[in-house]
C-alpha cells in the first residue's frame, strides 16, 4: 500500500477526439500556459509606477501651458488697457493727453515687438528642435495673401502721410514724419515673419515666445483703435479744402495750407481712400497671432499632422451659380463705378443714392435665398459632422461671428436714425430696408458656413471604426500593408455610398460659388472707397461728426473684414461639399 502510494499517477489517456487530432491535454495546457506568460501584464507596482510618473509629468505641463498662456494673456491685456486709457483720454481731453503722446506709446511697443520679431526669426526658430510641427491648418493662401495685399497698402498709406505732412513741414512737427516711417518699417518686418513662420510650433522657450505673440497682437490691436478713433487727418483734410473755398472768396485764413495743390489732392485722395486697409491689416495680424500664440508648444500626432491632399479648385459642371454671381458681380461695378465718379465731386446726387442701396436691396435677398437653400440641403445630407478639434476653424468661427458685428452694428444705429428722422421718403425706405436685408443676410450667411465648415470633407471622411482600430490596437508586424488596403478599401466603400447624394454636393458647390462671387462684389465696394454710410449725411446729422465717425470706423472695416473671411471660409464650404 505504501508503494502503490508513493508511485507517481499514470498521465492520463488522452480522448479519442484527441488522439485522432494528435493533441494531448498537456500539450494544450502548456501552450495556454505559455501564451498566457507571453500576454502577463508588468506587475501591479510596476504599472503603478510608470502611470504616476507618466500622469504626473504630464499633469505638470500642462499646468506649465496653462500658466505660460495665463501670463502671457494679461500682459497683453494690461497693454490694450494701458494704450486704451491713453487713447480715451486723447479723446475725452486733448489737452492733457495729444495725439503725440499716444504716438509715442504706440512707437514704444513698435519697436519692443520689433525686436521679438526679430529674435524669433534669427534665434529661436533656428534652434535644433524649435519647430517640430507646422500647423498645416494655419496661414492658408488666402490669408497670406490678404496679409501682403493689406500690408502693401497700408505701407502706401503711411508714404502719403508722409508726402502730407512734407508738403506742410512749415506747420507740422517731426513726430508726425517719425511715427509713420517707424510704422512701415514694423509692417514691412511684421508681414515678413507672419508669412514665413503662420504655421509653427514652437517648442522651445514657449513662455517667452507667448509673451512676445501676445505683445505684438496687443500693439496691432491698439493700431486699429486709433485708427478707428483718431479722425483728426479728416478733419484736417475738411478744414484746408473750407480755407481753399474762402480763400478763393476773397477771406483771409489762418489755416496752414499746401504750396502745392495738385500733390496734396492726390495725398489726400490716397490716404482717404486707403485708410480702411490700415485697419483691415490689423485685424488679420491679430487673428494670425493668435494662432500661433494657440498652437505654441502643440504637438501634432502624425494623422493630424498629415493633411490630405485637397483637390484642385474645379467647376465640377457648376453653372447656375457662377452666372449669377458673374451678372452680380457685373452690376456691382457698374453702380461702384457711377458712384466713384459722382464721389469726385463736390457732391453726389440723391439717385445714386438710390442706386446704390437699390442694388443691395435686390442682391441681399437673393444671398439670403441661397444660403437658407444651402442650409435645407446640409440638412438632407448624411455626411458626418467633424468633432475634431481644430483651433484655426474655431478660430475662423469667432472671426465671423465678430467681423458681423460691424456691418449689423452700422445697420441698428441706421434704423434708429431713419425711425426718429424721416422715415416716409423713398431713400429712406431704400436705406431702412437695406440695414433690415443685410442683418438677416448676416446670420443666414453664418449659419450655412458654420454648418458647412463643420461637415466633414469627402476626401477626409473614414469609418471612425477605423480610426478606432488604428488607435486601439498598436502597431503589428506586417500591420502597415492591411492598414493601408483597409483605408483604401474603406475609402472607395464611402465614396460610394455617397454617390448618390450628387445632386445635393452639386447644388451645395453652385451656392458657395454663387455666394463667393457675390461676397467679392460687396467686398469690393466699401474696400476702395465707397462710402454711402457717411455720405448721405443722414446719420451724420443725427449722431454728430464724431459719434458717426467712431461708428462707421468701427464697423466699417470689419465689414470688409467679413466679406473677406466669408470667401476664404466659402471657397473651404465649396471644396468640402
Amino acid at each position: 500500500m505504501p508503494a502503490q502510494a508513493s508511485a507517481p499517477e499514470a498521465p492520463p489517456m488522452a480522448s479519442p477526439e484527441a488522439q485522432e487530432t494528435g493533441e494531448t491535454p498537456a500539450k494544450e495546457n502548456h501552450v495556454a500556459t505559455g501564451a498566457e506568460q507571453t500576454r502577463a501584464p508588468a506587475s501591479p507596482l510596476n504599472r503603478s509606477w510608470l502611470v504616476r510618473h507618466f500622469s504626473l509629468l504630464l499633469r505638470r505641463d500642462r499646468q506649465a501651458q496653462k500658466a505660460g498662456q495665463l501670463f502671457s494673456g494679461l500682459l497683453a491685456l494690461n497693454v490694450v488697457f494701458l494704450g486704451g486709457a491713453f487713447i480715451c483720454s486723447m479723446i475725452f481731453n486733448n489737452v492733457a493727453i495729444t495725439l503725440g503722446d499716444v504716438w509715442i506709446l504706440l512707437a514704444a511697443l513698435k519697436a519692443l515687438a520689433l525686436l521679438w520679431l526679430l529674435y524669433y526669426t534669427a534665434r529661436t526658430t533656428r534652434r535644433p528642435q524649435a519647430v517640430l510641427h507646422r500647423d498645416p491648418h494655419a496661414g492658408p493662401a488666402w490669408v497670406r495673401g490678404s496679409l501682403v495685399l493689406f500690408g502693401s497698402c497700408s505701407i502706401c498709406l503711411n508714404v502719403f502721410r508722409v508726402g502730407y505732412s512734407m508738403s506742410h513741414i512749415r506747420c507740422k512737427s517731426q513726430l508726425e514724419l517719425v511715427f509713420p516711417a517707424i510704422e512701415i518699417i514694423f509692417i514691412g518686418i511684421q508681414t515678413w515673419v507672419l508669412w514665413k513662420h503662420s504655421k509653427d510650433c514652437v517648442q522651445i522657450q514657449t513662455n517667452f515666445t507667448r509673451c512676445g505673440l501676445m505683445l505684438t497682437l496687443a500693439t496691432n490691436l491698439l493700431l486699429w483703435l486709433l485708427a478707428v478713433t483718431n479722425d483728426s487727418m479728416h478733419h484736417e483734410i475738411e478744414t484746408e479744402l473750407s480755407a481753399l473755398m474762402e480763400k478763393f472768396s476773397g477771406n483771409n485764413t489762418n489755416t496752414c495750407l499746401c504750396l502745392n495743390v495738385t500733390a496734396c489732392e492726390v495725398f489726400q485722395k490716397g490716404y482717404l481712400m486707403l485708410y480702411p486697409f490700415s485697419t483691415e491689416y490689423s485685424l488679420i495680424c491679430c487673428g494670425m497671432l493668435f494662432v500661433m500664440w494657440k498652437n505654441v508648444g502643440r504637438r501634432l500626432t502624425p494623422h493630424t499632422g498629415s493633411h490630405p491632399g485637397t483637390p484642385p479648385f474645379y467647376l465640377h459642371g457648376a453653372i447656375l451659380g457662377p452666372v449669377l454671381g458673374l451678372l452680380v458681380l457685373v452690376a456691382g461695378t457698374c453702380v461702384f463705378v457711377l458712384f466713384q465718379i459722382q464721389a469726385s465731386g463736390p457732391a453726389i446726387a440723391r439717385q445714386y443714392f438710390t442706386i446704390y442701396y437699390g442694388f443691395h436691396a435686390a442682391a441681399l435677398p437673393t444671398m439670403s435665398l441661397a444660403c437658407l437653400a444651402g442650409m435645407a440641403i446640409h440638412g438632407l445630407e448624411e455626411r458626418e459632422l467633424d468633432t475634431l478639434k481644430n483651433p484655426t476653424r474655431s478660430l475662423d468661427v469667432v472671426l465671423l461671428m465678430g467681423a458681423a458685428l460691424g456691418q449689423m452694428g452700422i445697420s441698428y444705429f441706421s434704423i434708429v436714425a431713419i425711425v426718429a428722422t424721416r422715415p416716409h421718403e423713398l431713400l429712406n425706405h431704400l436705406i431702412l430696408a437695406y440695414s433690415l436685408l443685410l442683418i438677416l443676410q448676416h446670420i443666414a450667411q453664418n449659419l450655412f458656413i458654420i454648418e458647412g465648415l463643420h461637415r466633414r470633407p469627402l476626401w477626409e471622411a473614414a469609418p471612425e471604426s477605423l480610426a478606432g482600430k488604428w488607435e486601439a490596437e498598436p502597431p503589428r508586424r506586417g500591420s502597415l500593408l492591411e492598414l493601408g488596403q483597409d483605408l483604401r478599401q474603406a475609402s472607395l466603400a464611402y465614396i460610394h455610398s455617397y454617390s448618390h447624394l450628387n445632386w445635393k454636393r452639386r447644388a451645395l458647390k453652385e451656392i458657395s460659388l454663387f455666394l463667393i462671387l457675390c461676397n467679392i462684389t460687396l467686398w469690393m465696394m466699401p474696400a476702395f472707397g465707397i462710402h454711402p454710410e457717411f455720405e448721405n449725411g443722414l446719420e451724420k446729422d443725427f449722431y454728430g461728426y464724431r459719434t458717426w465717425f467712431t461708428i462707421v470706423n468701427f464697423g466699417l472695416p470689419l465689414g470688409v473684414f467679413y466679406r473677406m473671411h466669408s470667401v476664404g471660409v466659402l471657397v473651404e464650404v465649396y471644396l468640402g461639399a
